[in-house]
């Protein structure tokens, strides 16, 4: 099964919020399978900017950051077919278009499941659903995957 992770995912794991929620966050990347986990595009340049802006680390070191979790995971471009979805994931479904961009992403490259704090648990659009890794009751499919 396909996973992909929204940036508040990654941020926790840079520490942004806390160790708690940094140890949180780590754990559950570790139990994801690397080669069916991906990494939108516009989520990497979203960690970038909290990474400099909100966790005030220099841009080089938010770079490495970048870079490292480029490394990890396998990315989903932004492509045009993905942006022009994107648009009527928001209009339709009032999203902000960057969120929307995620989902969309996430679509098209046949995730079934988003990681993300931010969006609406349990959402579905295209396939994907929107999950909150750290509820304190798991999606079925995210339990099953991390169980494995």
């Amino acid at each position: 099964m396909r996973v992909a992770l929204d940036t508040n995912i990654l941020a926790y794991a840079e520490g942004v919020n806390g160790t708690s929620r940094k140890k949180s966050a780590l754990e559950t990347i570790e139990k994801l399978p690397a080669e069916s986990t991906f990494l939108p595009v516009q989520v990497l340049g979203e960690l970038f900017h909290v990474l400099v802006r909100k966790a005030a680390r220099p841009p080089k070191q938010a770079r490495a950051a970048i870079l490292s979790w480029q490394d990890t995971f396998p990315q989903i471009e932004t492509s045009p077919s993905v942006l022009k979805s994107a648009i009527d994931l928001s209009a339709d479904h009032r999203l902000s278009i960057w969120d929307a961009v995620v989902l969309s992403a996430g679509a098209a490259a046949g995730c079934r499941l988003l990681l993300s704090e931010d969006l609406h648990e349990g959402f579905t659009w295209n396939g994907v659903t929107v999950t909150n890794p750290f509820a304190s009751k798991l999606n079925e499919l995210l339990a099953d995957l991390l169980q494995k």
